[in-house]
């Protein structure tokens, strides 16, 4: 299966209800998909940037405004809402780049772009965590007194967290992934032989 074979709507709305119903509760019991959404959406729907990243991003703000909104605080008031909100863009893009990266690093060999989906994430989950988290250390008003060794310190800790509910969603599309493409092999094989 080839990256122009995946049927692209029915990816992009699996990955906006994924993200939608996790994001909905983003401390909750379920963890929060958006990072692994905008990393899958660069791999199933890169020749759709044009129209699913600014969905995916409208999407994104819409639940956090319903979220907000639903405590009876007001969206622009929020702490969430600072100028580092912005931040937000280039850090889910580079996930999306991630993703998209690892479809060209082995377009049509299944195992090598397994073997590239760790470094992927990490690497897109490290530079969305450096815009994500950066964004809002410096141009929140939560921070008091910025520092540089506060702000490495924010990194370390929140890293490992982001990182870990990524690659476990990551993991979760390689094996979906892995299956189908299994299925559809099984199916073709069936077919040759009658």
């Amino acid at each position: 299966m080839t990256s122009t074979q995946y049927p692209r709507p029915a990816i992009f709305a699996a990955l906006a209800l994924l993200m939608a119903a996790t994001r909905l509760n983003h401390f909750g019991a379920v963890p929060d998909a958006s990072w692994a959404v905008f990393l899958l959406a660069g791999f199933y729907l890169a020749g759709s940037l044009r129209w699913a990243f600014p969905a995916l991003m409208a999407l994104a703000v819409a639940v956090d405004y319903v979220v907000i909104t639903g405590t009876g605080a007001s969206f622009f008031s929020h702490y969430c809402m600072s100028p580092g909100y912005w931040a937000l863009l280039p850090a889910h893009f580079a996930l999306w780049m991630a993703g998209a990266g690892l479809r060209r690093f082995g377009e049509g060999k299944p195992l090598r772009q397994l073997a590239g989906l760790a470094p992927a994430v990490l690497l897109g989950v490290a530079v969305c965590h450096f815009f994500a988290q950066g964004g809002f250390y410096w141009l929140s008003d939560v921070v008091a007194a910025p520092t540089v060794a506060g702000w490495a310190r924010n990194y370390a800790d929140w890293f490992p967290a982001y990182l870990g509910t990524t690659a476990l969603y990551a993991g979760l599309a390689a094996a979906v992934h892995a299956a189908a493409l299994a299925l559809g092999q099984l199916a073709t094989t069936r077919r040759a032989m009658r």
